[in-house]
Formats: C-alpha cells, sequence, structure tokens
C-alpha cells in the first residue's frame, strides 16, 4: 500500500471487551475494520485531538482521542511499529505522541485525574487505569467519604457474553487535599460534585432526562411497540415486556427506507455488537414510522451544551416528518452515518423490489453499497461480500413465469435465495446490478442469463424454463432421456412439467424416425413422422376437434425393451465426476451439482475432453446398431445427435 501502513489483528477495546479488526493508518487519519465484517471505526485526521502510546503486556497500545472528547483504543501492535508510527504520525498529522507509563504495583491507594470527560487514576504519577465519563449513568454518595460511579447497561455488550463494567467506588476521606471541604461539605461531595460537572449525568426527580422522546413507536425487530428515548450517549426501547438500553458505541449505521407506495417508512439501527432476547440476536433494530405524520420536538439540551459539543450536529428544536426527525436527531447524538435509498427505481417508481426470503414477504432494497432486504429476516448484503449474482426461473409449483428468483452467493459461500421477484422488475434489477459491477453468474454459455429475460418477455406458461436450460446447454444439447439426478425434480427431459397439464408424451420421440433437425421450441413436442407435416402446431383428433399444445394427453406407455438413447460427452464427465463433487462440497443440491460440472466441463481443454467425447462417439454407435435392430431401419438412415460439445465449447 503506497499511502500510510497496514495492520492486521489489532484489538479494539473499550469497557465491554475487545474485538479483532484490521487496521489502516494513512495520511487523511485513521480507520479500524472489524474482524468478519461490522463496526467501523473511522477518524479523520482533523478530528484527532492528541496521540498516546502505552505500554501493556506483550504488546503495545495506540491511544487516538478524538475532539469530541471520546478516546479510541488500539492493541497489539510491536516494538518495531512504534519508531516507525511515530514518525509517520507526527509528519502526516502534525502530532507528536506521548509516551505513557503504566502502574504496575498493584495499590489502589493514588489520585484521579480528570480531564475532559476522562477519569484517569494514578498511583504513583503513573495511570492504574482510566474510565469515560460519557460511560456513567448515575453516582451517588455512600455515607460521608464513599462515591459510587454507576455505569450504562450495554444490552448489546450482553450478545459477547463478555463481562461489562458496571460501578466502581471511591473513597475520599476528608483530608483529601485535591477536593477540599467542610463538615457540612466534605471532600467525597466535592468529588461528586465535580464528576455530575463534567459527566453526560442530567439528573431529574425520576432519574435521567432523554433529550427527546417518541412515544407509542412500532417495531418490528424486536417486535413490540416502545417507548424510544434518545439520551446522550444511548438508546433506550421501553415496552411493557422489555427494556433494552443501547449505547451509542454500539451503532454501526442508520438506513432511512421509504417503503414502496405505502404509508410507511422503515428507520434501521444497524448494531455490533447486536441485542440479545433470549437466545435471539437482533443486529438491526427496524422501526416503522407513518411517513406522512408531521412533529414538533424540542430537545432537552442547554445552548452552552448544544454551542460546544454538538455544534453543527443539532439544533435547538425540529419540526417536519417523523421519521426524518428521528433520523437528524439520533445521527446527532451518535455520530452515525446514514444511508438512503439509491439511484435504482423499480417499475412502481419505488425504491425495493417484492420478494420472499426463508418464506417471509418482505422488501428487497437495492443499494448503492449493497442490498437490504426488509422487514424480517432483516438482512445486509454488502458488494463486498457477494461473489455473484444469479438469476433464475421461480421455483415454484407449476410453469407460471410471471415471477424469477435471484440468488446472490456471498464469497463465504453462504447464499441468499430471493423469491417471487415480479419479471417487469427484471430489466431495472440486472441493469443496476450490471452497473455496480457484480458478477452476473451464466451457467452454459455467455447468453444463457440473457434467455431469462426472452422468457420473462413470454406470457406463455409452457416458456423453456431457463435454469434448466443452463445445465442443458452445458451439456451440449444432450437428448438423453435417462434420468439425471442433477435436474430439477419434477420435469421431463425437456424441462417442462410431468404431470398431465403439460406437454406430450416426452418418449414418443424414440419410436418416430428424425427427418430434420428439430427447434428448440419442436424439441418440446413430439417429433413428426414422415406422414404429418413438421410445421404444423395443432392435430385432429378422429372426432375432428383441434387439439393445441396445452390440451391433456393420455401419456403412451414407453416401450421398455427400446435401447437407451446415446450420452454425450458431458454426461460421462458428469458420470465420472459427480461423487467428487458430492465429496468436496457436503449438503450440497442437485441443482448446485450441475452448476458445478457445467464449470468444470467448460474448464477443460480439448485434450482433457477427448476420453469422454471417444466415449461419447462409442456409444453413438452402440445406439445406432440397436436402433436399427429395434425398429429393424437402415442405419443410414437415422440421424443421432450424439451430444459432441468439442465444436461448442
Amino acid at each position: 500500500m503506497t499511502d500510510g501502513h497496514l495492520f492486521n489483528n489489532i484489538l479494539l477495546s473499550d469497557r465491554t471487551g475487545s474485538n479483532p479488526g484490521q487496521m489502516r493508518i494513512h495520511s487523511g487519519g485513521i480507520v479500524w475494520k472489524k474482524q468478519g465484517g461490522g463496526k467501523l471505526v473511522e477518524v479523520e485526521k482533523d478530528e484527532i485531538a492528541g496521540v498516546t502510546w502505552i505500554k501493556v503486556p506483550r504488546a503495545y497500545q495506540l491511544v487516538i482521542k478524538v475532539k469530541n472528547g471520546l478516546k479510541h483504543k488500539f492493541t497489539g501492535f510491536r516494538d518495531q511499529d512504534v519508531s516507525s508510527l511515530t514518525a509517520y504520525i507526527q509528519k502526516n498529522v502534525g502530532i507528536t505522541p506521548e509516551d505513557k507509563q503504566l502502574s504496575i504495583s498493584g495499590h489502589n491507594w493514588g489520585e484521579v485525574d480528570l480531564n475532559g470527560n476522562t477519569l484517569t487514576f494514578l498511583v504513583e504519577q503513573k495511570q492504574a487505569f482510566e474510565i469515560s465519563l460519557a460511560d456513567v449513568q448515575q453516582t451517588q454518595l455512600q455515607g460521608k467519604n464513599d462515591v459510587s460511579l454507576e455505569f450504562h447497561v450495554n444490552d448489546s455488550s450482553g450478545a459477547n457474553e463478555k463481562d461489562s463494567l458496571m460501578e466502581i467506588s471511591f473513597h475520599v476521606p476528608n483530608s483529601n487535599t485535591q477536593f477540599i471541604g467542610d463538615e457540612e461539605h466534605p471532600a467525597a461531595l466535592v468529588f461528586r460534585e465535580k464528576i455530575m460537572s463534567m459527566a453526560d449525568v442530567n439528573v431529574s426527580a425520576d432519574g435521567a432526562v432523554a433529550v427527546a422522546v417518541f412515544d407509542g413507536i412500532a417495531i418490528l425487530t424486536p417486535r413490540g411497540r416502545y417507548t424510544v428515548e434518545l439520551h446522550s450517549t444511548f438508546l433506550r426501547l421501553m415496552a411493557a415486556a422489555n427494556d433494552f438500553k443501547i449505547q451509542y458505541s454500539s451503532v454501526v449505521r442508520l438506513f432511512l427506507l421509504p417503503k414502496s407506495n405505502q404509508q410507511h417508512t422503515f428507520v434501521v439501527v444497524t448494531l455490533d455488537p447486536p441485542i440479545r432476547k433470549g437466545q435471539t440476536l437482533y443486529p438491526h433494530i427496524v422501526l416503522q414510522f407513518e411517513t406522512d405524520y408531521v412533529i414538533e420536538s424540542t430537545l432537552t439540551l442547554s445552548e452552552d451544551t448544544l454551542a460546544s459539543k454538538y455544534k453543527d450536529k443539532l439544533e435547538a428544536s425540529y419540526k417536519g416528518l417523523i421519521h426524518e426527525v428521528f433520523t437528524m436527531i439520533l445521527r446527532g447524538l451518535s455520530g452515525a452515518k446514514v444511508t438512503r435509498p439509491g439511484k435504482f427505481r423499480s417499475c412502481q417508481d419505488g425504491y425495493a423490489v417484492k420478494s420472499s426470503l426463508k418464506a417471509e414477504d418482505g422488501l428487497l432494497y437495492p443499494l448503492e453499497k449493497g442490498f437490504f432486504f426488509l422487514p424480517k429476516p432483516p438482512t445486509l448484503i454488502t458488494h463486498d461480500e457477494i461473489d455473484y449474482v444469479d438469476f433464475e426461473r421461480h421455483s415454484a409449483a407449476g410453469a407460471n413465469m410471471s415471477y424469477f428468483d435471484l440468488l446472490i452467493k456471498l464469497k463465504s459461500e453462504q447464499a441468499h435465495l430471493f423469491r417471487s421477484i415480479q419479471r417487469n422488475e427484471y430489466n431495472n434489477l440486472r441493469e443496476f446490478i450490471s452497473g455496480k459491477g457484480l458478477k452476473i453468474m451464466d451457467i452454459g454459455d455467455a447468453g444463457t442469463t440473457d434467455g431469462v429475460a426472452a422468457v420473462l418477455q413470454n406470457d406463455d406458461d409452457d416458456a423453456v424454463d431457463p435454469h434448466l436450460e443452463r445445465i442443458r446447454n452445458a451439456a451440449g444439447g444432450d437428448e438423453s432421456d435417462e434420468e439425471d439426478e442433477d435436474f430439477v425434480a419434477g420435469k421431463d427431459d425437456s424441462g417442462s412439467p410431468t404431470d398431465s397439464s403439460g406437454g406430450e408424451d416426452s418418449d414418443a420421440s424414440e419410436n418416430k424416425d428424425d427427418k430434420e433437425k428439430p427447434t428448440k421450441k419442436e424439441a418440446k413436442k413430439e417429433a413428426p413422422t414422415a406422414s404429418k407435416p413438421s410445421s404444423s402446431a395443432k392435430r385432429k383428433t378422429k372426432d375432428g376437434e383441434e387439439e393445441g399444445s396445452k390440451k391433456r394427453k393420455v401419456k403412451k406407455k414407453k416401450d421398455p425393451n427400446a435401447p437407451k438413447k446415446a450420452l454425450s460427452a458431458f454426461m460421462f464427465f458428469s458420470q465420472s465426476e459427480r461423487e467428487n463433487v458430492k465429496k468436496s462440497n457436503p449438503g450440497i443440491t442437485f441443482t448446485d451439482v450441475g452448476r458445478v460440472l457445467g464449470e468444470r466441463w467448460r474448464q477443460l481443454t480439448a485434450e482433457e475432453k477427448e476420453p469422454y467425447e471417444a466415449k461419447a462417439r462409442s456409444d453413438t454407435v452402440r445406439y445406432k446398431e440397436a436402433v436399427a435392430g429395434y425398429k429393424g431401419t437402415p442405419v443410414a438412415a437415422m440421424e443421432i445427435d450424439s451430444g459432441n460439445e468439442s465444436d461448442s465449447n
């Protein structure tokens, strides 16, 4: 990397524990990204107020102090990193990092240093520990000499099942010279008042005062109707049976997503770590607001606080649509970024397309940097996670092509299948995905996915199944009627449903001579004989009635003595490699087996394909001889497609 330094396995530490991630220090600031995705910490160069190195067990800790008073602690640097980064930070940020020594004596008697919103406990002028006063919820005087500090509950930290600091007590004797008091106003009370003036503690008769309150808000996950309180340092959700407190440090991002042509708007608060309710984790809080509801809200913040701490972030009062007001206040308090709909528009001029995921109906939002499915299960997929996308025919019963499915395969091998998307959304959705540079998987040949578009424009319920056609293309148009477990269950070798609502006898062509190569559409029907015109789309019954392609037919019984058709080179390859694919991909579906085999076949060289093509040629000879003996027809009169793919691949 030309600009800056990149470090792996750097821990971001706070009072709830540590999380590993990747850190980059560059000329514009610092960026830390949690391992496995999720939380992101970005501090621009102009926001950095100070930098400190601290020697901790087996490593060094880099402390970045932000101008708003917050501190970010990154642990995991080596001895050789200290000198190089010190020079780099001094040159590009303009700040000289300080060195701080920790106390290792184990004594608990020392002095307190209050600086900004940080309390540092010093033993022999060395730091023993420090805590952020922004996390203090309440402080109480116990007796005359003890002061206890209670910290905000963070329900999201419980998801990691780690210990969290909840309370700490200080003993302040009357002889203390740092906080001088008298008999009626002891030193401990002076210390408490000092804490109160510096911490984000607003106290009234009934406890902490919220900056803003929203009553009766419908939340879809975790489901319920809540009173939402926005405090200086945390978000609180209160309902009859639930009460969640979430520190703003756990808020990763906000999403403001209007429903398509409906009277509600989603506001999603994405968390890392998530909150827990029983054994269920909720990484996304999905709030639903009435789109046209207008409110007026006045914040319970002093003018001095607004001018100093929240300058250019919050206003004294707001009036507007409830979802806009809520988002602006929460963004100003938490500092989280807001994502809104991008350039995508559906056919109804909305921001999302209707679909279903895991049997749940919802809306799929194509965003500028990802996809978001709402309301449940709320599923966020970033473009960086995606390996490829694939358009598939809707897999519901029957052959209705009014819908299609969108498969999103992740680099982690996980896949999300969004079902039942209306076919008129195909062009807009494909164009948007292509514009983002995402790989659209085309199984078989380069134009098979384009075939989906053609099918989606066709109102005929007997249209070709594009998903099955991809597999068939990979096999070079093989017409073998031998059952293949990789094909879609419940369909015959033509891709049509095997029930009586579909086409004609799929085996009838075995008992007729092929006078000319059939078209794709004719291949779906019975092959014509010499006594019947090949261009005829309808036939007359004995009663003189015309019978269409959708007319129910009595399926003819297949002759068990008829010879089996010749296999293509691809089918011989599939028989040889199918078990290997299954062993290397435990739990893989039949459809995915066909995809993998098709991909491997395309990657083979002509020399590698030759053994399988030789088997196909031999099997073709066998089939011609068998047919000649079975029908008593000269072999030369038969034109059998061997399925040789050497020309098409």
